[in-house]
This record gives C-alpha cells, sequence and structure tokens, in this order.
C-alpha cells in the first residue's frame, strides 16, 4: 500500500485510506460550519454568535446533537426539544462537502495546492446553495474570494494555457509573476464576459440578463482557475443550465423565455468540475477537435 510522504522530508504520514477519511470527516465538519453560514448570510445575521439554535423553536442545539450527518440520522430528522423536521439540506451539505474534499484530496495529494483547493471548493458550495435559496450571491464571500485566488496563484503558481504568456511578454520573469497575469486575465474572461453578455442582452432586449452577482462569482473564478478553465466552467454551465430551464418548461407545459434560473448553481457547478477534470477535458477537446 502506497504511504502518504511529504513532498521534501520524505516522512511516511498516513496509509492513503486513512488519510482520505479523515480529510472526508474534515468535510463533513466544514459543511456543518457552511450550513451556518448559507442560513445567516442572506439575513445579514452573524456566523459566530449566536450558537447554532432550531430554526422553529429557538432552543440551543448541544454539541451532541450538532455531529455532521450522524446527529441527524439519530434524531431522525426532527428536533430534540420541539420534534419540528429538520430540513434535509444540512445533511446534504455535510454529505457533498464531505466528498468534495475526498475528491480534492485525491486529485491534489498532499500539496501545497491542497489547502487552497478545499477552501475554493468550501466557498463554490456555499455561493451555490445560497443563490438556489435565496436567488442571491454575497458579495463577503465573491469580492474577498478574488484576494483569495490571486494570493493563491501567487503562492502556487498556475501557468496552464499560459505558453503565450511566459514565452512571450513575461518571458524571463518568475512562474508567480505569470501566475499573477494569468489570474488576472482569468478574472477578465470570467466576469469580463459575463458583464459584457449581460450589458449586451439588456440592450438588445430591455431585459437584465446576468446579475452583477454572477459576474463576480466569476471574477472570482476566473482568477483562481485561468482562463482556459474559465470558459470551461462557462460552458458547462450555459450547457446544464439550457437543459435545466428547458426541462422545466417542459414539465410545466409553458414557454417561459424570461424565466429566472439561478445561474450560480451552474457556475458552481462547472467550476468545480473545471477544477477536479478540467485538465482532461480540455486534452481531449483539443486531441479530438483542434488540429
Amino acid at each position: 500500500m502506497n504511504l502518504l510522504q511529504l513532498p521534501d522530508a520524505g516522512a511516511q504520514l498516513l496509509p492513503f485510506p486513512v488519510a482520505l477519511g479523515f480529510v472526508a470527516a474534515l468535510g463533513a465538519m466544514i459543511g456543518s460550519f457552511l450550513n451556518v453560514v448559507i442560513h445567516r448570510l442572506p439575513r445579514e445575521e452573524s456566523i459566530v454568535f449566536p450558537n447554532s439554535r432550531c430554526p422553529s423553536c429557538g432552543t440551543a442545539i448541544r454539541p451532541y446533537d450538532n455531529i455532521p450527518v450522524v446527529s441527524y440520522a439519530v434524531l431522525r430528522g426532527r428536533c430534540r426539544s420541539c420534534k419540528s423536521p429538520i430540513s434535509a439540506r444540512y445533511p446534504a451539505v455535510e454529505l457533498l462537502v464531505a466528498a468534495l474534499f475526498a475528491l480534492v484530496f485525491w486529485h491534489d495529494r498532499l500539496t501545497l495546492a491542497l489547502p487552497f483547493d478545499l477552501v475554493f471548493v468550501a466557498a463554490l458550495t456555499a455561493l451555490v446553495f445560497i443563490d438556489a435559496e435565496h436567488m442571491i450571491l454575497p458579495d463577503v464571500i465573491t469580492l474577498p474570494g478574488v484576494g483569495f485566488a490571486l494570493v493563491a496563484r501567487a503562492l502556487v503558481p498556475n501557468t496552464y494555457a499560459l505558453g503565450f504568456l511566459a514565452d512571450g511578454l513575461l518571458h524571463g520573469l518568475p512562474d508567480w509573476t505569470v501566475s499573477l497575469a494569468g489570474a488576472l486575465l482569468g478574472a477578465l474572461v470570467g466576469g469580463g464576459s459575463l458583464w459584457l453578455t449581460g450589458f449586451l442582452w439588456e440592450r438588445l432586449r430591455g431585459v437584465e440578463a446576468m446579475g452583477l452577482g454572477d459576474v463576480k462569482m466569476m471574477f472570482m473564478v476566473g482568477a483562481y482557475l485561468g482562463w482556459a478553465h474559465t470558459l470551461l466552467t462557462i460552458f458547462l454551465a450555459v450547457i446544464t443550465g439550457s437543459l435545466v430551464g428547458v426541462s422545466i418548461m417542459l414539465a410545466r407545459r409553458e414557454r417561459d423565455m424570461k424565466m429566472l434560473l439561478p445561474f450560480g448553481i451552474f457556475l458552481g457547478a462547472g467550476a468545480l468540475v473545471s477544477l477536479l477534470a478540467g485538465h482532461a477535458l480540455i486534452g481531449w477537446y483539443v486531441g479530438r477537435f483542434v488540429p
């Protein structure tokens, strides 16, 4: 069995399955915290105080009733005090983040990219669920997320598809410089393309097509993933969003071209796929369709 090793020291740490389970458990705990963020941020409440309480009766949740996934199963999805149903979103978020953290660890292994990717995934998860429920993408996540992405790209350079910069204008400069330039380009491609699309659509049709929340979110995603993976993110979001929109119209048996969908859901899902499988998907596309 392969053992995890420190990149430099080469010291054996943990068997890979044990480490994977540990990261998944960490993800479940982060998911529990994200449930607080998802519930309180749109209501402009503190995510720190007070302690978690039942939304129905206001009773403080005891620590042993706040164990991710397990407590929900033990309580059979009901508050211990008032017996009111607890939203299935809570264990769903915990399980989802646990699975995503495990996938990121599988993808990154024990590298410097790992903690940054985990934070990025956590932020995307919060944005997706907030947008699904409230159709907003809070600035308090997206704007600091842009700064976080720039710091990440300075510390963990991403020079994928930036040969035209490394061999041209920025030739001879260190990788982190090329990476930062690529992050700015990615932010422009992500946020800029969505803003331009919304601006042109509103001018042509007189209808708002793209909220600024989506634009700010894609500034963050673009800066973190780079221009190539950002284009993939938008492509995946448009395809999945269109399929879902058409499916809803068919189910309702009505044609409503002005139907509003929380596009942040699809952008977040596309960004997650791009993070974990973007290299493979882009490589497949280039190998199959680009001469």
